[in-house]
């Protein structure tokens, strides 16, 4: 079967976004799956903590690095083309994970999932966000974020299941494995039903710029991942400080390009636009609450009161749900009211964590997973209110030609911020905790969340400061032609 091409009337943008999403969601899942199976990875490997660290920090590092780069290298090269290569690249380091022999081999290929998932990501973004005409985004990317919500919830769940059934005594090797079918079919499948892009070939990579974003990166990054459980040794310090005048070199290059004529990385005219910066820091903000808080929540749930990891994974199921909602919900309106629509989401979310802090730190005696239905349910459906308008209000000025690098910029500061989120929210938990005497959970918890509820806090007074973001003389691009090529 051939490629569907432009004016196709089988071309079908909703088959092509699943597709995607479906891609993204094979990423996602593998963010958290892995924390699951991290016990039985070393016991199995005899790894070090150092070695069982790294399993981790590898895929970050690399994920992290190439986001920005491989979404320019998509305006470039194709967003297609980049995506299937990075699906077959996530798929392949799928399989060197499964089968490793020993921690060295699974470390590196991990980073090389982190690179393949570098590849794919900013790429579905950019196309949807070229693919869909303006009136059908909003559906668009609310369906994005119930995808990128149930992955991080899933991934728990998932690897609690396949562990304890320890299919054909695998041991954790199946939460790799089970990547290489749904690639396979996603490779399949997309040769065919996702659109090739009008790409720019004659534009120029700025690899310098690609080295210096890289290392800014990785200098914020690493001693943000290492430094909370290493008690911030002098490098982790030196790292984040040689991270300012790197970044701000990789600024200053993007500038000088511009004044030259010359292509850039990150397009100064996106660092120039109120709308799309203010909206990358509030995606930050956002995004570093919630991965911390199922982080701590897991070892709440399965530390402090005795529940398995599907027990676990279980006991969080409403906050998906309320995505589902809420996502269902903003996705009719489109592109009306956008930032009062995130005003209310996040507002929902700040009292859904108050809630859940409240209920976390003060648990019933007789605390059973159904304790956590309302405040999570309440959480759930202010992310799914809020997603929708927050990726469109973000995109919405950036040009076609840069929706990768737009894209690729926004979701690489979302993963820097994840990293910060989680680096903060474990610190406040553990000192809470070994201050108790290691076993007040509740309280620990309760410490926890307020990283929570001042991000949700601070994102609302943004909004409240500012009637919305956008940018000055900037219209939504149009959709452009899409083809089989």
């Amino acid at each position: 079967m051939s490629p569907v091409r432009a004016g196709d009337p089988a071309f079908n943008p909703w088959l092509a976004a699943v597709l995607l999403l479906l891609g993204n969601f094979m990423n996602l899942i593998d963010v958290s799956i892995v924390n699951v199976a991290l016990p039985s990875i070393r016991e199995n490997l005899g790894a070090t903590a150092a070695e069982i660290e790294w399993v981790s920090a590898a895929y970050v590092l690399a994920f992290a690095a190439g986001l920005l780069p491989f979404g320019r290298f998509g305006d470039k090269f194709g967003r297609k083309r980049l995506f299937l290569l990075g699906i077959g690249l996530f798929t392949l380091a799928s399989a060197l994970c499964g089968f490793a022999l020993s921690m060295p081999m699974l470390i590196w290929s991990r980073a090389l999932q982190g690179v393949g998932g570098a590849m794919m990501v900013p790429q579905v973004m950019a196309i949807m966000h070229v693919m869909f005409p303006p009136e059908q985004k909003a559906r668009a990317f609310a369906l994005a974020g119930v995808v990128a919500s149930l992955g991080a919830v899933t991934g728990p769940l998932m690897g609690g299941a396949l562990i304890t059934g320890d299919i054909a005594g695998l041991d954790w090797r199946p939460i790799f494995l089970v990547n290489l079918p749904v690639g396979m079919v996603v490779i399949a499948a997309g040769l065919r039903w996702i659109p090739a892009l009008s790409s720019d070939r004659k534009m120029r990579i700025d690899w310098i710029g690609v080295g210096l974003f890289s290392l800014a990166v990785v200098l914020v990054v690493l001693p943000v991942i290492e430094g909370a459980l290493l008690g911030w040794p002098w490098w982790c310090i030196a790292m984040l400080v040689a991270a300012l005048p790197v970044g701000g070199l990789f600024v200053w290059r993007q500038v000088r390009l511009a004044r030259q004529g010359r292509e850039q990385l990150l397009p100064v005219a996106l660092m120039r636009n109120a709308a799309f910066v203010t909206g990358v820091l509030m995606v930050m903000l956002h995004f570093s609450a919630i991965p911390g808080m199922f982080l701590v929540l897991a070892i709440y749930l399965q530390t402090g009161f005795g529940l398995d990891p599907m027990q676990s994974g279980i006991a969080t199921a409403p906050f998906p749900l309320g995505i589902m909602l809420g996502s269902y919900i903003t996705g009719r309106f489109g592109t009306k009211w956008m930032p009062g629509r995130m005003a209310v989401g996040v507002a929902t979310l700040l009292a859904g964590m108050v809630f859940l802090r409240h209920v976390t730190g003060h648990p019933p005696q007789s605390f059973t997973p159904a304790t956590l239905i309302g405040p999570l349910a309440v959480c759930g459906f202010g992310m799914g209110l809020t997603i929708s308008p927050l990726f469109q209000t973000v995109l919405q000025s950036v040009p076609g030609r840069d929706a990768g690098a737009g894209s690729g910029a926004m979701q690489a500061f979302q993963q820097v911020g994840a990293a910060i989120g989680i680096a903060v929210v474990s610190s406040l938990f553990f000192v809470r905790l070994h201050g108790q005497g290691g076993n007040d959970y509740p309280a620990a918890m309760s410490h926890a969340l307020t990283y929570q509820v001042c991000a949700f806090a601070a994102i609302l007074t943004v909004l409240a400061l500012r009637t919305g973001l956008r940018g000055k003389a900037e219209t939504p691009p149009r959709p452009e032609k899409v083809s089989g090529r």
